[in-house]
């Protein structure tokens, strides 16, 4: 009853904040109750974050991959966007502020991703590794959308906008992209997403060969 008080209000607030009191009030609730379940303010916040980005994140998980990682990775960006502009102030509670209390959606909305470049590393088409691969699109998709939400350009066109800033990041990270990396070092990036997955190895051996891998990326990068 709390949280989903506290999720309208949020929805209905023209500034993105909301009261303890006028949540208690709509719950119809004391705030020493309020305080006892969420801690404070921001543990209220954080709550009504992960609650209200549930439903997005439980469509991606029952989504099934398709044959293409690519796409997928296409299909998240735009999916993610749209969440954002179709609630953007619990949106910016995750992405756009300071809580003291963080909500768990940015860590499972990250592992997500990661499991879809890692495909893309697996494949050989990645410049990066998976997790920073992962990095670079969840900050330029979150600063699209925060940009989007922030400014509300009545001029520009949030799909637009959204196309032009996805493809020049999949410019940068992939492997058929203008700044692409040496034939060796992708194949170093490829080889290590794919021994994530083996088992052949003990931990010591894993280090030594990951300690190898960098190295020689390292030094392809001057090349």
């Amino acid at each position: 009853m709390i949280i989903n008080s506290a999720e309208r209000l949020l929805a209905e607030s023209a500034t993105g904040d909301i009261s303890t009191r006028a949540v208690c009030e709509a719950a119809g609730v004391t705030q020493p109750v309020l305080y006892r379940h969420f801690g404070d303010k921001d543990g209220l916040l954080a709550a009504v974050a992960d609650h209200v980005w549930e439903n997005y994140l439980s469509a991606k998980r029952s989504t099934k991959n398709s044959d293409d990682a690519l796409e997928d990775l296409r299909r998240g960006w735009d999916n993610h966007t749209a969440f954002a502009l179709e609630n953007p102030h619990a949106y910016r509670l995750v992405f756009g502020t300071a809580l003291a209390a963080r909500p768990a959606a940015m860590g499972e909305a990250m592992k997500l991703l990661v499991g879809i470049t890692s495909r893309l590393a697996a494949e050989g088409r990645l410049l990066l590794g998976p997790e920073q691969a992962a990095r670079v699109i969840m900050a330029a998709n979150s600063g699209l959308a925060l940009g989007l939400i922030l400014r509300g350009d009545a001029d520009q066109d949030p799909k637009q906008a959204s196309y032009q800033s996805r493809e020049a990041t999949l410019r940068g990270i992939l492997s058929g992209a203008e700044a692409s990396a040496s034939p060796a070092a992708q194949a170093a990036t490829t080889l290590r997403a794919q021994l994530a997955e083996s088992s052949d190895f003990t931990p010591a051996e894993a280090y030594l060969l990951n300690e190898w891998l960098d190295r020689f990326q390292a030094g392809n990068k001057t090349k």
